[in-house]
C-alpha cells in the first residue's frame, strides 16, 4: 500500500514538472523518441532501481530519458549511472561474444550521447569510449589512438591510465616509419617528470629500446627533428645523463640554459655533468649560477665547496661548506664531514711532525662534531677518528715540549697559515 502511494504521488509531481518543461522548452533536442514520456517519472524509477542495483529494471528507463531528453537531470549523472549498467552487463550476464558485441555498440552509443549533451566529464566519456573501442571493440589501431588522442588533448591531466594505454599501443605497433616510438618516449618522458618516483615509466622507456645507444639516438633524432622543443632537448639530455653518456648530454644542457637561463634543474645537471668529465671550472661557473637562482639552496653551497677541493683551494673549499651550513636552520653534517676531511688532506700533504699531528687533531674534533650532529656522514666519520688514533698528538709529544692539559695550541706554518684555529690539550 506504502509503495502504491509513493509511486501515485510520484505520478502527480511529475505531470506538474512536465508542464514546466513544455513551457520551458521551444524547440526538441536531437535524439527525441517521444513528446509523451513522463521525463520525472521515468528517471525517478530509474534511479531507485539503479540505487537498489537492479540493472535490468533499471535500463528501460534510463533509456527512456537518454534518448528523450536528459538535460535538466544531468547533475544526478545519467550517463555515469547507465554506463554501470551497461558493464555490468557485459562483465557479468553476456554469455556470448555476439551479446558482448550488442552492449559494446550500445556503450558507445552512449559515451557519443554524452558528448552530445555536454557533460563535464567530457574527457571521462572519451577516454572511457577509446578504452572500448581498443579492448571490447578491438578497432584498428589508427581509431583506437586518435580516440585516445582526443581525449588527452581534451584533459591533458586525465588518469594515467589511459596515457599508459595509448603508450603501449604505440610501443606495440611502431614499424620505424610511422613515428610511433618517439611518440610513446614522449609520452612516457612527461609521465616520469610528473610523476618521478613512479618505476613503471622508466622501466616502459627502458623498454622501447632495445638497448641505452639506441635509446639515446632516439631521443637525439626527436630533438633534431624539432630543435627549438625545449621537452625534447631535455629528454634527450636527461637519457643520456640516466645512462651516463656525459660526453653527448653537454649539448643539450647547455642548449636549455641558453633558452632557459633561470631553470634550476638544467644547471643542476649540467654542473654534474661537467663534474664527470672533470670539466671542474665549468662545474664551478654551474653552481655559482645555481646559488643565485636558489640563495637558500645549501646543497648549491656543498657541491661549489667541493669543486674547489678538486682544485686543491682548501681555504675557499671550507668557506663554502660553512655557507652550505649555515644556508639552512636545520643541523646538517656533511658540511662538517667535508671540513674534516680537509683539515686531514691539509696534514697528510705536508709531513708528521707535531703541527701535522696538531692539525690531525683538529680533523679529529670536526669529526666528532659531525658525529654529534648525525645523518648519513657520521658512520663514516667514526671510522675517520678511529683511524687517525694514531696520528694526533699523544701524552709523550706533549710532554717532552712542556704542553699542559687545557693549553691552547696556535695552529700555523707554510701548510697552514688558512686554517686560524687552535686546538686545546686534552
Amino acid at each position: 500500500m506504502k509503495t502504491k502511494n509513493i509511486l501515485t504521488l510520484i505520478f502527480l509531481l511529475s505531470l506538474a514538472y512536465s508542464s514546466l518543461l513544455a513551457k520551458s522548452y521551444n524547440t526538441q533536442i536531437n535524439f527525441t523518441k517521444s513528446d509523451s514520456v513522463n521525463l520525472l517519472a521515468e528517471f525517478s524509477l530509474f534511479y531507485e532501481y539503479y540505487k537498489n542495483k537492479d540493472f535490468k529494471s533499471a535500463e528501460n528507463h534510463g533509456w527512456k530519458v537518454i534518448n528523450t531528453n536528459p538535460k535538466n537531470f544531468l547533475q544526478y549523472k545519467p550517463f555515469k549511472k547507465m554506463e554501470d549498467v551497461l558493464w555490468f552487463f557485459h562483465d557479468s550476464l553476456a554469455q556470448t561474444d555476439a551479446e558482448k558485441e550488442k552492449i559494446a555498440d550500445t556503450t558507445l552509443y552512449l559515451y557519443d550521447k554524452a558528448l552530445f549533451y555536454g557533460e563535464k566529464e567530457g574527457s571521462y566519456f572519451l577516454s572511457r569510449k577509446a578504452y572500448v573501442m581498443e579492448t571490447w571493440k578491438q578497432l584498428p589501431v589508427e581509431e583506437v589512438i586518435a580516440a585516445y588522442e582526443n581525449a588527452i588533448a581534451k584533459d591533458p591531466n586525465l588518469d594515467n591510465f589511459y596515457k599508459d594505454r595509448l603508450g603501449l599501443i604505440y610501443a606495440k605497433n611502431d614499424n620505424e616509419t610511422n613515428g610511433y616510438k618517439l611518440k610513446a618516449l614522449d609520452l612516457y618522458s612527461k609521465l616520469s617528470e610528473i610523476d618521478p618516483n613512479n618505476e613503471t615509466w622508466l622501466q616502459r622507456i627502458d623498454n622501447l629500446a632495445s638497448n641505452p645507444d639506441e635509446l639515446i639516438d632516439v631521443r637525439k633524432k626527436a630533438w633534431e627533428l624539432d630543435k627549438e622543443n625545449l621537452s625534447k632537448a631535455y629528454s634527450y639530455a636527461e637519457t643520456c645523463f640516466k645512462f651516463q653518456n656525459y660526453e653527448k648530454a653537454v649539448v643539450p644542457f647547455e642548449f636549455l640554459i641558453t633558452k632557459a637561463p633561470d631553470v634550476a634543474n638544467y644547471w643542476r645537471k649540467l654542473a654534474t655533468v661537467y663534474n664527470k668529465l672533470d670539466r671542474i671550472n665549468d662545474a664551478m661557473k654551474a653552481y655559482k649560477k645555481l646559488i643565485e637562482i636558489e640563495p637558500t639552496n645549501r646543497d648549491n653551497y656543498l657541491n661549489l665547496g667541493q669543486t674547489y677541493f678538486k682544485l686543491g683551494q682548501l681555504s675557499t673549499a671550507r668557506t663554502f661548506y660553512q655557507k652550505a651550513s649555515q644556508a639552512s636552520s636545520d643541523p646538517w653534517d656533511l658540511p662538517v664531514y667535508y671540513e674534516a676531511q680537509l683539515y686531514e688532506t691539509a696534514a697528510r700533504n705536508c709531513g708528521f711532525d707535531f703541527m701535522d699531528k696538531v692539525v690531525y687533531q683538529l680533523a679529529v674534533e670536526t669529526y666528532r662534531k659531525a658525529v654529534n650532529i648525525g645523518g648519513s656522514s657520521a658512520a663514516n666519520a667514526r671510522e675517520r677518528i678511529q683511524a687517525l688514533a694514531n696520528s694526533v698528538p699523544q701524552k709523550e709529544d706533549y710532554f717532552f715540549r712542556k704542553i699542559k692539559s687545557g693549553a691552547d695550541i696556535r695552529i700555523e706554518g707554510g701548510c697552514y697559515g688558512w686554517i686560524g684555529k687552535s686546538v686545546i690539550v686534552p
